[in-house]
Protein backbone atom coordinates (compact mmCIF):
# COMPACT_ATOMS: atom_id res chain seq x y z
CA UNK A 1 0.00 0.00 0.00
CA UNK A 2 2.53 2.57 -1.14
CA UNK A 3 0.20 4.55 -3.42
CA UNK A 4 -3.13 5.53 -1.87
CA UNK A 5 -5.86 7.21 -3.89
CA UNK A 6 -8.05 9.52 -1.80
CA UNK A 7 -11.33 11.04 -2.96
CA UNK A 8 -11.38 14.70 -1.96
CA UNK A 9 -14.77 16.40 -1.91
CA UNK A 10 -16.38 18.69 0.65
CA UNK A 11 -19.04 16.32 1.96
CA UNK A 12 -20.00 14.65 5.24
CA UNK A 13 -17.56 11.76 4.76
CA UNK A 14 -14.44 13.70 3.82
CA UNK A 15 -12.92 13.91 7.32
CA UNK A 16 -13.28 10.15 7.78
CA UNK A 17 -11.65 9.45 4.41
CA UNK A 18 -8.82 11.83 5.16
CA UNK A 19 -8.05 10.47 8.62
CA UNK A 20 -8.02 6.85 7.44
CA UNK A 21 -5.85 7.72 4.43
CA UNK A 22 -3.39 9.59 6.68
CA UNK A 23 -3.10 6.61 9.04
CA UNK A 24 -2.45 4.27 6.11
CA UNK A 25 0.09 6.66 4.59
CA UNK A 26 2.02 6.91 7.85
CA UNK A 27 1.91 3.17 8.53
CA UNK A 28 3.28 2.24 5.10
CA UNK A 29 5.34 5.34 4.29
CA UNK A 30 2.95 5.75 1.37
CA UNK A 31 2.23 8.51 -1.11
CA UNK A 32 -1.22 10.07 -0.94
CA UNK A 33 -2.75 10.77 -4.35
CA UNK A 34 -5.54 13.27 -3.72
CA UNK A 35 -8.26 13.38 -6.37
CA UNK A 36 -10.30 16.56 -5.88
CA UNK A 37 -13.60 16.12 -7.75
CA UNK A 38 -16.10 18.87 -8.43
CA UNK A 39 -19.43 17.05 -8.64
CA UNK A 40 -22.48 18.53 -10.34
CA UNK A 41 -25.82 16.84 -9.55
CA UNK A 42 -28.23 15.79 -12.27
CA UNK A 43 -30.83 18.44 -13.13
CA UNK A 44 -34.12 18.72 -14.91
CA UNK A 45 -33.90 19.66 -18.60
CA UNK A 46 -35.54 23.10 -18.25
CA UNK A 47 -33.04 24.28 -15.67
CA UNK A 48 -30.11 22.89 -17.63
CA UNK A 49 -31.33 24.69 -20.73
CA UNK A 50 -31.25 28.00 -18.87
CA UNK A 51 -27.56 27.59 -18.08
CA UNK A 52 -28.16 26.00 -14.70
CA UNK A 53 -25.55 23.30 -15.28
CA UNK A 54 -22.80 25.87 -15.82
CA UNK A 55 -23.92 27.89 -12.78
CA UNK A 56 -23.90 24.86 -10.53
CA UNK A 57 -20.50 23.78 -11.81
CA UNK A 58 -19.06 27.24 -11.13
CA UNK A 59 -20.47 27.18 -7.59
CA UNK A 60 -19.16 23.68 -7.00
CA UNK A 61 -15.69 24.58 -8.26
CA UNK A 62 -15.58 27.64 -5.99
CA UNK A 63 -16.57 25.53 -3.00
CA UNK A 64 -13.98 22.90 -3.87
CA UNK A 65 -11.28 25.54 -4.31
CA UNK A 66 -11.90 26.70 -0.74
CA UNK A 67 -11.99 23.10 0.44
CA UNK A 68 -8.70 22.37 -1.35
CA UNK A 69 -7.01 25.35 0.29
CA UNK A 70 -8.02 24.10 3.75
CA UNK A 71 -6.89 20.53 3.10
CA UNK A 72 -3.57 21.52 1.53
CA UNK A 73 -2.80 23.64 4.57
CA UNK A 74 -3.49 20.62 6.79
CA UNK A 75 -1.50 18.21 4.65
CA UNK A 76 1.49 20.54 4.76
CA UNK A 77 1.88 19.83 8.48
CA UNK A 78 0.79 16.16 8.51
CA UNK A 79 4.18 14.78 7.51
CA UNK A 80 3.03 12.71 4.52
CA UNK A 81 3.95 12.95 0.86
CA UNK A 82 1.03 13.86 -1.35
CA UNK A 83 0.10 15.02 -4.83
CA UNK A 84 -3.04 16.80 -6.01
CA UNK A 85 -5.19 16.25 -9.07
CA UNK A 86 -8.39 18.09 -9.95
CA UNK A 87 -11.32 16.71 -11.94
CA UNK A 88 -14.94 17.58 -12.61
CA UNK A 89 -18.00 15.54 -13.52
CA UNK A 90 -19.19 12.06 -12.65
CA UNK A 91 -17.08 10.98 -9.63
CA UNK A 92 -17.18 7.31 -10.67
CA UNK A 93 -15.67 8.15 -14.05
CA UNK A 94 -13.11 10.44 -12.43
CA UNK A 95 -12.08 7.67 -10.03
CA UNK A 96 -11.73 5.20 -12.89
CA UNK A 97 -9.46 7.58 -14.77
CA UNK A 98 -7.33 8.19 -11.68
CA UNK A 99 -7.13 4.57 -10.52
CA UNK A 100 -4.05 3.54 -12.49
CA UNK A 101 -0.84 2.92 -10.54
CA UNK A 102 -2.57 3.06 -7.17
CA UNK A 103 -2.79 0.24 -4.64
CA UNK A 104 -6.04 1.12 -2.85
CA UNK A 105 -8.68 3.85 -2.90
CA UNK A 106 -10.20 5.35 0.24
CA UNK A 107 -13.93 6.07 -0.07
CA UNK A 108 -16.86 5.98 2.32
CA UNK A 109 -19.43 3.31 2.73
CA UNK A 110 -22.90 4.87 2.52
CA UNK A 111 -23.05 8.17 4.39
CA UNK A 112 -25.32 8.20 7.44
CA UNK A 113 -26.18 11.90 7.41
CA UNK A 114 -26.43 12.59 3.67
CA UNK A 115 -27.64 10.76 0.58
CA UNK A 116 -25.30 12.71 -1.70
CA UNK A 117 -22.78 11.83 -2.99
CA UNK A 118 -23.89 8.20 -3.17
CA UNK A 119 -20.78 6.55 -1.75
CA UNK A 120 -22.17 3.03 -2.05
CA UNK A 121 -22.53 3.50 -5.81
CA UNK A 122 -19.01 4.92 -6.06
CA UNK A 123 -17.50 1.94 -4.23
CA UNK A 124 -19.58 -0.42 -6.35
CA UNK A 125 -18.45 1.22 -9.58
CA UNK A 126 -14.77 0.86 -8.66
CA UNK A 127 -15.20 -2.75 -7.53
CA UNK A 128 -17.33 -3.70 -10.51
CA UNK A 129 -14.53 -2.67 -12.87
CA UNK A 130 -11.98 -4.61 -10.84
CA UNK A 131 -9.85 -1.46 -10.71
CA UNK A 132 -8.67 -1.26 -7.12
CA UNK A 133 -9.38 -2.61 -3.66
CA UNK A 134 -11.63 -0.16 -1.83
CA UNK A 135 -11.32 0.93 1.77
CA UNK A 136 -14.90 1.94 2.55
CA UNK A 137 -15.00 3.84 5.84
CA UNK A 138 -17.92 4.91 8.03
CA UNK A 139 -18.74 8.61 8.14
CA UNK A 140 -17.90 8.74 11.85
CA UNK A 141 -14.45 7.09 11.50
CA UNK A 142 -11.53 9.19 12.67
CA UNK A 143 -8.73 6.93 11.55
CA UNK A 144 -7.86 3.26 11.41
CA UNK A 145 -5.87 1.25 13.93
CA UNK A 146 -3.48 -0.48 11.54
CA UNK A 147 -1.90 -2.43 14.41
CA UNK A 148 -5.32 -3.45 15.77
CA UNK A 149 -7.58 -6.48 15.37
CA UNK A 150 -8.48 -7.66 11.86
CA UNK A 151 -11.50 -9.75 10.90
CA UNK A 152 -11.52 -11.56 7.54
CA UNK A 153 -14.89 -12.72 6.21
CA UNK A 154 -14.14 -15.99 4.43
CA UNK A 155 -16.44 -17.91 2.08
CA UNK A 156 -13.86 -19.60 -0.14
CA UNK A 157 -14.57 -17.35 -3.12
CA UNK A 158 -12.14 -15.65 -5.50
CA UNK A 159 -13.38 -12.35 -4.12
CA UNK A 160 -12.43 -13.33 -0.57
CA UNK A 161 -9.02 -14.48 -1.81
CA UNK A 162 -8.45 -11.16 -3.59
CA UNK A 163 -9.40 -9.23 -0.47
CA UNK A 164 -7.11 -11.32 1.72
CA UNK A 165 -4.17 -10.72 -0.63
CA UNK A 166 -4.92 -6.99 -0.83
CA UNK A 167 -4.90 -6.86 2.97
CA UNK A 168 -1.51 -8.57 3.44
CA UNK A 169 0.37 -5.33 4.27
CA UNK A 170 -2.20 -4.60 6.98
CA UNK A 171 -2.35 -8.15 8.32
CA UNK A 172 1.41 -8.27 8.89
CA UNK A 173 0.99 -5.39 11.37
CA UNK A 174 -2.24 -6.55 13.02
CA UNK A 175 -2.34 -7.45 16.70
CA UNK A 176 -4.73 -10.31 15.91
CA UNK A 177 -6.25 -11.80 12.76
CA UNK A 178 -9.45 -13.85 12.72
CA UNK A 179 -10.71 -15.81 9.73
CA UNK A 180 -14.46 -16.10 10.10
CA UNK A 181 -16.64 -18.44 8.07
CA UNK A 182 -20.40 -18.13 8.53
CA UNK A 183 -22.80 -20.71 7.13
CA UNK A 184 -22.60 -24.22 5.68
CA UNK A 185 -19.56 -26.25 6.72
CA UNK A 186 -18.55 -27.34 3.21
CA UNK A 187 -17.03 -24.69 0.94
CA UNK A 188 -14.59 -24.98 -1.97
CA UNK A 189 -11.62 -23.51 -0.09
CA UNK A 190 -11.99 -23.83 3.70
CA UNK A 191 -10.63 -21.10 5.97
CA UNK A 192 -7.97 -23.48 7.29
CA UNK A 193 -6.26 -23.31 3.88
CA UNK A 194 -6.34 -19.52 3.98
CA UNK A 195 -4.82 -19.68 7.48
CA UNK A 196 -1.94 -21.80 6.17
CA UNK A 197 -1.40 -19.27 3.36
CA UNK A 198 -1.11 -16.49 5.93
CA UNK A 199 1.01 -18.54 8.34
CA UNK A 200 3.63 -18.99 5.62
CA UNK A 201 3.93 -15.20 5.68
CA UNK A 202 4.38 -15.10 9.43
CA UNK A 203 0.77 -14.07 10.16
CA UNK A 204 -0.83 -15.98 13.03
CA UNK A 205 -4.54 -16.55 12.53
CA UNK A 206 -7.50 -17.78 14.54
CA UNK A 207 -10.09 -19.69 12.47
CA UNK A 208 -13.72 -19.56 13.50
CA UNK A 209 -16.74 -21.36 12.03
CA UNK A 210 -20.17 -20.01 12.89
CA UNK A 211 -23.55 -21.38 11.77
CA UNK A 212 -25.75 -18.91 9.99
CA UNK A 213 -28.84 -18.34 7.89
CA UNK A 214 -27.79 -17.40 4.34
CA UNK A 215 -30.43 -14.66 4.36
CA UNK A 216 -28.85 -12.98 7.40
CA UNK A 217 -25.12 -13.46 6.90
CA UNK A 218 -24.59 -9.73 6.37
CA UNK A 219 -26.30 -8.83 9.65
CA UNK A 220 -24.38 -11.53 11.51
CA UNK A 221 -21.05 -10.47 10.00
CA UNK A 222 -21.51 -6.81 10.97
CA UNK A 223 -22.44 -7.82 14.52
CA UNK A 224 -19.20 -9.79 14.72
CA UNK A 225 -17.27 -6.83 13.31
CA UNK A 226 -18.74 -4.44 15.87
CA UNK A 227 -17.85 -6.82 18.70
CA UNK A 228 -14.31 -7.79 17.88
CA UNK A 229 -12.37 -5.91 15.19
CA UNK A 230 -10.85 -2.59 14.17
CA UNK A 231 -11.33 -3.29 10.46
CA UNK A 232 -13.01 -5.88 8.26
CA UNK A 233 -11.63 -7.60 5.13
CA UNK A 234 -14.04 -9.17 2.67
CA UNK A 235 -14.70 -9.88 -0.99
CA UNK A 236 -16.73 -7.41 -3.01
CA UNK A 237 -19.00 -9.35 -5.31
CA UNK A 238 -19.46 -8.16 -8.87
CA UNK A 239 -21.97 -8.87 -11.63
CA UNK A 240 -22.92 -7.18 -14.92
CA UNK A 241 -26.13 -5.99 -13.27
CA UNK A 242 -24.18 -4.91 -10.18
CA UNK A 243 -26.57 -2.61 -8.41
CA UNK A 244 -29.65 -4.74 -9.00
CA UNK A 245 -28.27 -8.18 -8.22
CA UNK A 246 -25.45 -7.68 -5.72
CA UNK A 247 -26.52 -4.86 -3.49
CA UNK A 248 -29.05 -7.10 -1.81
CA UNK A 249 -26.38 -9.30 -0.21
CA UNK A 250 -23.42 -9.24 2.15
CA UNK A 251 -21.54 -6.58 0.17
CA UNK A 252 -24.60 -4.34 0.38
CA UNK A 253 -24.80 -4.84 4.13
CA UNK A 254 -21.17 -3.81 4.57
CA UNK A 255 -21.51 -0.75 2.38
CA UNK A 256 -24.72 0.27 4.10
CA UNK A 257 -23.85 -0.22 7.75
CA UNK A 258 -20.36 -1.49 8.57
CA UNK A 259 -19.39 -0.05 11.98
CA UNK A 260 -15.67 -0.28 11.08
CA UNK A 261 -13.59 0.44 7.96
CA UNK A 262 -13.96 -2.41 5.46
CA UNK A 263 -11.44 -3.41 2.81
CA UNK A 264 -13.23 -4.83 -0.24
CA UNK A 265 -11.70 -6.40 -3.32
CA UNK A 266 -13.07 -8.18 -6.35
CA UNK A 267 -11.89 -11.52 -7.75
CA UNK A 268 -10.38 -11.51 -11.22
Amino acid sequence: MRNILLLVHDDAGQEARLQVALDLARAFDAHLNCLDVSIVPMMVDDYAGLGGQAMLLAEERAAEAANAARLKARLAIEGVNYSWQEAAGDPALCLKEASRLNDVVVLNRALDSAAYPNMGELAGAVLNEGLLPVFAVPEQARGIKVEGDALIAWDGSREAESALKAALPLLTQARSVTLLHIGAAMIAVPPEQAAIYLARRGIRVEVRHEPGDSRRVGVQLLAEAAAQCDYLVMGGFAHPRWFESVFGGVTASALAASPVPVLLARGR
